[in-house]
């Protein structure tokens, strides 16, 4: 999430909040694709974390940004920690470990999220080289310790920081040593939300494999492909996961608030200080009767903050959140959107999707989800491969992008950005795989030639 959100009207009742979800419902022609993705900032000398003080630190960073594009910065006391396009376009902000994201625009079409992503790369690199700043696009760090990462200096993420230890054992690698990307993507009604969140978490393991690209920690594989999606299984269970009640009946914006209700609370935040409240309950806040804030009762922005906070394979804000991807190299990146833009957005897809998912059990989709993040395409629910899987849902969404009709200047649609996907499948290895392979092969067994090779 880019900056919190600054909405103080009061909430006093849970159909308040039902409302404000509610309120994401769109009519087709409105419909919109946001893409985030995150990326770790390096030193070119020595491949080292970049610290967010000095010359030639993160702050320098986004402060050469802003003369650059002319983005508001976003401010914590005296540091700067994000900008932000005041003409309604995105903005970037900085994970607990300094991990540099862009939070894009809702755009019309991917051929806007490639261009966008290309001139957000392309700026980052004129203002880091000076700086002696790289960028690496993997979804965990390679090399670096959590010892040896800076802590950017952002309340939220310290109270994030202390509490992560009591709930699982690798919510601290979730912060500073991971990095994803992610579409949102919108909704008609409250009907066709449902049906496109239990398409896309039943599917996400696929979005898993095809991404896969974390196999390394401390400069020495993990035993994972995507060691990303395995930190997440031990982060902090009361919210994250494959939510099985989201396929019960009686699914809808009003069950998705009773799940948040129940999530514990990391923060509240008044003015410009973040109040610890973790593992505290946003009902008690709701009556105005929460431990850690006597007498404060719960505004928009409070339930907006706390909903960002949740983390499951699919998460539910005014739009819907992809959230099973690794990092990858830049010509991915728009790969992610494409996929789920072909399948989400276009009736006939989605359908399709719906028929091979349906009859799924909740414990056939955990399985699956527990498997990939070791297996990748090897995989496989009900005797049936992840490979074969991944084969059929690319042709749904090449169908699916083919049928919007999208095109760019030179007459190319949207189906060209699934070509990287499409190479996966043919060859049927995963992205970490083949940096596997390197480590073992070419690369000797160090990581070093990751920070060229995959530099952005």
């Amino acid at each position: 999430m880019a900056r919190d959100q600054i909405d103080m009207t009061p909430v006093e009742r849970r159909d308040e909040l039902v409302a404000w979800l509610e309120q994401g419902c769109k009519p087709k022609a409105e419909w919109r694709i946001g893409t985030e993705h995150e990326k770790f900032p390096f030193t070119v000398q020595r491949h080292d974390p970049v610290p967010y003080d000095g010359p030639r630190g993160i702050r320098a960073l986004l402060e050469g940004m802003q003369l650059l594009l002319g983005w508001e910065p976003i401010m914590e006391k005296d540091n700067i920690i994000g900008l932000y396009d005041v003409t309604g376009g995105g903005a970037i902000s900085l994970e607990p470990g300094g991990q540099f994201e862009l939070s894009g625009a809702p755009l019309e079409n991917v051929h806007q999220t490639c261009t966008e992503l290309m001139a957000h790369l392309a700026q980052v690199r004129e203002v880091a080289r000076p700086l002696g700043i790289g960028f690496l696009g993997l979804g965990m760090n390679p090399k670096w310790t959590r010892a040896q990462i800076p802590v950017m200096p952002k309340g939220r993420y310290r109270i994030m920081t202390q509490y992560m230890p009591k709930v699982g054992n690798l919510g601290l690698d979730m912060m500073y040593r991971t990095c994803t990307v992610q579409t949102n993507l919108d909704f008609s009604s409250e009907a066709d939300m449902v049906k496109k969140l239990r398409v896309s978490l039943a599917l996400q393991p696929v979005a898993t494999a095809l991404f896969a690209n974390s196999p390394f920690t401390e400069g020495k594989p993990n035993g994972f492909l995507s060691f990303r999606s395995e930190i997440w299984r031990d982060t902090d269970n009361a919210r994250s996961g494959m939510l099985p009640w989201a396929f019960e009946p009686g699914m809808g914006f009003e069950r998705w608030v009773d799940y948040a209700l129940d999530v514990p609370m990391y923060f509240i935040k008044r003015g410009d200080t973040y109040i610890d409240v973790a593992g505290q309950s946003f009902r008690d806040l709701l009556a105005g009767k929460l431990p850690g804030a006597p007498g404060e009762r719960a505004t928009i922005s409070d339930w907006a903050n706390h909903i960002s906070t949740i983390f499951p394979e699919v998460r539910l804000k005014r739009y819907l959140e992809m959230r099973g991807a690794d990092g990858g190299p830049w010509r991915k990146l728009p790969s992610l959107p494409a996929f789920w833009v072909g399948i989400l957005y276009d009736d006939g897809a989605l359908d399709a999707a719906w028929n091979i998912v349906k009859d799924w059990t909740a414990e056939e989709r955990q399985k699956l989800r527990d498997d990939v993040p070791r297996l990748g395409l090897r995989a496989a629910i009900r005797g049936r491969p992840m490979l074969d899987l991944a084969k059929e849902c690319l042709a749904l969404s090449f169908a699916g992008l083919k049928n919007r009709k999208h095109f760019d200047r030179d007459g190319r649609d949207e189906t060209r950005y699934l070509e990287p996907l499409g190479d996966i499948v043919t060859r049927g290895t995963t992205p970490a795989e083949e940096l596997l392979q390197k480590f073992h092969g070419e690369w000797r067994g160090s990581v070093e030639p990751v920070f060229t090779e995959y530099a952005y």
